[in-house]
């Protein structure tokens, strides 16, 4: 008896642990699905991309380089910039 209900109990925890997987990777597989729909719809609805940075001068300070680079990073966190277009006007804003 002590056997068929330690397997029953088994059976139990693999059955439960199977079903909260399977569970978790369909609400995250719908929320990635949901999240790419958002991206197919925004760019229509958002402005059209800023123009590229103009090289910053020769006697530009650090500070403005900083600045330059995190408007690029909240560009490409938005979407708007590629990888490789940000990797680009980085290259020029650090020459």
């Amino acid at each position: 008896m002590p056997g068929l209900i330690r397997g029953v109990a088994r059976t139990a925890v693999v059955a439960g642990t199977a079903t909260a997987v399977s569970n978790r990777v369909s609400r995250r597989q719908a929320g990635r699905w949901a999240q790419q729909d958002d991206q197919q719809q925004q760019p229509q609805a958002t402005a059209p991309a800023p123009a590229p940075t103009p090289p910053a001068p020769p006697g530009d300070d650090m500070s403005n380089k900083i600045d330059q680079l995190k408007q690029l990073g909240d560009l490409k966190a938005q979407g708007v910039l590629t990888e490789e277009e940000f990797a680009a006007e980085k290259r020029k804003i650090l020459g």
